[in-house]
C-alpha cells in the first residue's frame, strides 16, 4: 500500500494531486502562500515523514561508508550530504547522513524508494539497501531499515531555535550539526531558506511531536517552493540518468573530489580538475499570465532548439512562478526561452543570480604553471 501521513487526517490538511512526487504527506494546510511567509518570517513544521532511513552500526561504519558513497567521512561527528554514483559519475541516489555522538550509529535517510546501480557485472537497478548488503564483504558492519521507526519533520523559519529550546534540545549553529535525544536526533541543515532543522522522531510519536512543535504547519508545497529558491535539487525530478554532481551543485556539499575509493570517483576529480560539467542548473522565472506552468521533464527551447530540461516547479510566494531546469553551458544568460511542452509552453528568463561562479579548473592551472 503506498504510504500515507496519519497527519493527512488532520482538519486543513490537503493532499497533493496525482502524480505530485511528494505522495503521502500534507501538500499544504489551506494557504501555501502563507505558509511560505511563516517559514521564512517565523517559524513551520513540515511533515517528511515519507522519508526512508537505514541505520548503519558496527565499530568499521565509518571507514566502510566512506569506500561506497561520494563524501569524505572517516571522521564524521555530525551530518552531512552524500550520493551513490554508477561507474561512469552519473548521480544513482541522493542521501543525507546523521552521525549521532554516543550513539554508534549512522542513519542516512533519503527520498521514497531509492534505487541505485547493481555493482555485480551484469549491473541493474536494485534497492540502497540491497547495494549496500552486497558492497559489505568482510567489514564490520550491520545495515537495518528503520524507515518504519523513524519519521522525518523539518523546522523551517529564523525563530526554529525558540521551538528547538521548548523541546529541550541544544544544536549547535554551524550546518550539519546533529545532536541526539531520547528516540531520535536532530540535524541543522543549510536548506532550504537560512534556517532549517530537521528532526528525526518515532514514527508513533508523529502526531504528538507535530502538536508539540507549533500550530504553524506547511505542506511540500512551501518546502519546494523554498527549496527550489535555495537551488537544491530533489533526485529525480531535477535529475536524469545523465547527471553528474558538477550540474546541480552537488560537488562539495555531497560529492569530494579529492577521495578516491568510490565509484564514479574519476568522473568528478577529471571534470572538477580539468572539464566543464555540460550543463548547470539554474533558476528560470516562469511567466505566470498564462497561468499554465511546464513540468518536470519538459524540454526548454532556445528558438527551436532544446537547450535543457525543466526540473522543480513552484510557485514562490515572493518570486511567482519559478524552476529548476538543467540548462546547456552555452546557453547566453540573456537568452529569451520557453519552457514546457506545447499545450503548457511559456517564456522563461534565466536568473542571473542562479549562475555559479566559474574559476579556472585546478588541473588547468596546475598544467600551465608546469609549462611556466
Amino acid at each position: 500500500m503506498p504510504y500515507e501521513s496519519p497527519l493527512l487526517e488532520m482538519q486543513g490538511s490537503v493532499a497533493p494531486p496525482d502524480g505530485n512526487p511528494e505522495q503521502g504527506v500534507p501538500w499544504h494546510w489551506g494557504d501555501p502562500f502563507a505558509e511560505q511567509r511563516t517559514a521564512t518570517r517565523g517559524v513551520a513544521v513540515v511533515d517528511r515523514s515519507h522519508r526512508e532511513f537505514l541505520r548503519v552500526g558496527g565499530p568499521e561504519r565509518l571507514s566502510w561508508l566512506h569506500l561506497v558513497i561520494s563524501q569524505h567521512v572517516t571522521e564524521l561527528t555530525g551530518g552531512t550530504e552524500a550520493l551513490v554514483l554508477d561507474s561512469h559519475g552519473h548521480v544513482d541516489t541522493h542521501m543525507v547522513l546523521a552521525h549521532v555522538a554516543g550513539a554508534e550509529f549512522v542513519y542516512l535517510d533519503t527520498d521514497p524508494g531509492p534505487m541505485v546501480t547493481s555493482a555485480l557485472p551484469k549491473g541493474g537497478p536494485q534497492t540502497l539497501r540491497e547495494y549496500l548488503e552486497a558492497m559489505k564483504f568482510w567489514a564490520k558492519v550491520e545495515i537495518d531499515d528503520v524507515t518504519d521507526e523513524l519519521v522525518m519533520l523539518t523546522l523551517l523559519g529564523p525563530d526554529t531555535d525558540e521551538i528547538l529550546s521548548t523541546l529541550d534540545i541544544e544544536l549547535a549553529a554551524e550546518p550539519y550539526a546533529v545532536t541526539g535525544f531520547q528516540g531520535g536526533f536532530a540535524r541543522r541543515m543549510p536548506w532550504p531558506g537560512r534556517s532549517s532543522v530537521d528532526l528525526a522522531v518515532p514514527r508513533r510519536e508523529l502526531a504528538g511531536w507535530w502538536r508539540r512543535i507549533t500550530d504553524a504547519g506547511a505542506g511540500s508545497w512551501a518546502f519546494d517552493a523554498l527549496r527550489v529558491e535555495s537551488l537544491r535539487p530533489r533526485l529525480g525530478i531535477d535529475t536524469d540518468e545523465r547527471t553528474i554532481p558538477h550540474e546541480v551543485n552537488w560537488i562539495g556539499t555531497a560529492a569530494h573530489v579529492a577521495k578516491g575509493c568510490y565509484r564514479g570517483q574519476e568522473t568528478v576529480a577529471k571534470v572538477f580538475n580539468v572539464g566543464r560539467p555540460p550543463r548547470r542548473m539554474l533558476l528560470l522565472h516562469l511567466d505566470g499570465s498564462p497561468e499554465i506552468y511546464p513540468e518536470s521533464d519538459d524540454p526548454v527551447l532556445l528558438g527551436d532548439k532544446i537547450v535543457g530540461r525543466v526540473g522543480s516547479v513552484a510557485q514562490h510566494h515572493e518570486l511567482g512562478p519559478v524552476a529548476l531546469a538543467l540548462i546547456k553551458r552555452s546557453t547566453p544568460v540573456d537568452a529569451e526561452l520557453l519552457a514546457g511542452a506545447e499545450d503548457r509552453q511559456v517564456q522563461a528568463a534565466i536568473d542571473p543570480d542562479s549562475v555559479p561562479p566559474e574559476g579556472a579548473a585546478p588541473g588547468r592551472v596546475a598544467a600551465a604553471k608546469l609549462r611556466g
